[in-house]
């Protein structure tokens, strides 16, 4: 549909842009400040109390060389990865399973089934409930304690349940004709038709992963070496950088580049994240309305 080009909508489209342009800027505005301070003079940088438009001072990347050699973070990153790998196959079979299940018009009492599990986005047990439950079943100081608990989302099924009611029953009856069980039905029948739905709750589950840190702080409380990339993140920005040493181990080198270890320890957890957005981004808005809209 094209619209006339009337000088109010010209108005509106104006305004529309310029809030757009400020609120990507406004987003877009801290990152860029992280990346600039972590590549500056760190003299510079301490004494600076501004946003950082530009590198101050001559680029020194000596941030950068302490953390490639801080062994922690690499450990980190490796345990935040095996944890995102193995929370999208949990979750991804989970999340199919269950929203080929409320899909089905021949379950019945689906939509009370539904009701129950809908009530629990609004009310749920807590952190020392839920502590004490991991305590119980003797779950703390495993990596079990940070997959099981983010296993399913209520959010997720119900779009991946909107999605697969839009299909028509004519392709699973065929199916069904040709000998196919629930199991090819759903996954070799069902799944290609929701692939941008199920990109999204993909790209959900790695996003919430990746940024996950407060329960490896309540269930790991003496395996260090289970922590995610966040939870050492953590540890740098709130403890210092005292267990790191920069290249030229200069006396207070390390107290001197500590806003800069920290802003390139951002940059370095940030960037993955970055990089994986831009391929699932063309799924995000396809998926979002088909599995939030019936049609």
């Amino acid at each position: 549909m094209k619209y006339k080009r009337t000088p109010s909508r010209i108005i509106f489209l104006v305004l529309a842009y310029a809030f757009l342009v400020l609120v990507g800027v406004a987003c877009l505005a801290p990152l860029w400040h992280v990346l600039m301070g972590s590549i500056s003079n760190p003299t510079e940088l301490n004494a600076n109390r501004g946003l950082i438009l530009w590198i101050k001072g001559e680029a020194d990347f000596t941030a950068y060389e302490a953390i490639a050699g801080y062994k922690r973070l690499w450990m980190g990153y490796r345990n935040t990865l095996l944890y995102i790998v193995a929370q999208c196959i949990i979750t991804g079979v989970m999340t199919i399973m269950a929203g080929y299940i409320f899909s089905r018009k021949r379950f019945h009492y689906r939509n009370a089934f539904m009701m129950i599990i809908t009530f629990s986005m609004l009310i749920n047990g807590g952190m020392i409930p839920t502590y004490m439950v991991m305590r119980s079943i003797h779950l703390l100081d495993t990596p079990l304690a940070l997959l099981l608990p983010g296993t399913l989302s209520v959010f997720n099924i119900m779009l991946m349940r909107t999605s697969m009611e839009g299909i028509s029953d004519a392709l699973e009856d065929a199916a069904r004709i040709d000998g196919a069980g629930e199991f090819v039905i759903m996954f070799k029948i069902i799944l290609p038709l929701c692939k941008a739905t199920f990109a999204v709750v993909m790209l959900f589950t790695i996003v919430n992963k990746w940024n996950e840190y407060m329960p490896a702080l309540l269930y790991l409380p003496t395996k260090s070496e289970l922590y995610p990339l966040q939870m050492v993140l953590r540890d740098i920005l709130i403890s210092g950088s005292n267990n790191i040493s920069t290249p030229n181990d200069a006396a207070g080198s390390v107290s001197l580049y500590q806003k800069s270890i920290e802003y390139a320890t951002i940059i370095v957890s940030t960037l993955p994240i970055l990089c994986v957005y831009p391929f699932v981004q063309k799924y995000f808005v396809t998926g979002v309305t088909i599995g939030a809209v019936k049609s």
